[in-house]
């Protein structure tokens, strides 16, 4: 059985939407950042970094244990391992493969960056939450045009729509469904899903 180390931030619930989806026997096991427990020495023997989430697959490639960290990584190694959500062929691949790392990069660097200037930094300043408001908004405005006409990132389902979600769905209420319809239909479709309904529960239950 896989074991992921994860929690309620945007990385977390991608992996867990992965395995949820894939299908894959595993457990997840909450590692409250909030409380440090990223950082204690029991947590580091599995990931030296201190950052979640980690997967520990015992029965990885070759049969041979598996430690990997990475959410982008998680999420690809959990859909190839279980033999879903990649694209069959070379174009749906790359395609897949571009908004995995544009979901991971550009807008999720941006919301991290948006959830510091916002939450975490004790001194607000304006013009700091301006700009990563606005990029955050661009970010999504590239993802609402390449939307348009399509059901999904790769054209089908594919393991780029899981990295991408918890960045809408934690951001929901900054995202005009007015302004940005194809990605709203988009997220509808995912949340609708029972694997997402469970790979968000790490969130939804915090929320009650």
């Amino acid at each position: 059985m896989i074991d992921l180390y994860a929690w309620r931030t945007t990385n977390g619930l991608r992996a867990t939407i992965a395995l949820a989806e894939s299908g894959l026997p595993h457990r997840v096991i909450p590692i409250d950042v909030g409380a440090g427990a990223h950082k204690t020495d029991e947590y580091r023997r599995i990931n030296p970094a201190s950052q979640i989430p980690a997967l520990v697959d015992p029965a990885g490639p070759g049969g041979k244990p598996l430690v990997l960290a990475q959410s982008g990584a998680i999420v690809l190694y959990t859909c190839q391992k279980a033999g879903r959500f990649v694209p069959g062929d070379d174009a749906g691949r790359a395609l897949a493969m571009q908004w995995a790392w544009q979901a991971g990069t550009d807008v999720g660097g941006t919301s991290a960056a948006m959830n510091q200037v916002e939450v975490v930094s004790p001194e607000k300043v304006p013009a700091h939450i301006d700009l990563f408001r606005k990029r955050f908004l661009r970010y999504f405005g590239v993802v609402e045009q390449h939307l348009a006409g399509r059901d999904y990132l790769a054209g089908e389902l594919s393991y780029a729509d899981f990295v991408l979600y918890p960045n809408y769905a934690l951001r929901a209420d900054a995202l005009d469904p007015v302004a940005f319809p194809a990605l709203t239909a988009w997220a509808g479709r995912l949340a609708a899903r029972p694997g997402v309904i469970e790979g968000m529960r790490l969130y939804t239950e915090k929320r009650g």
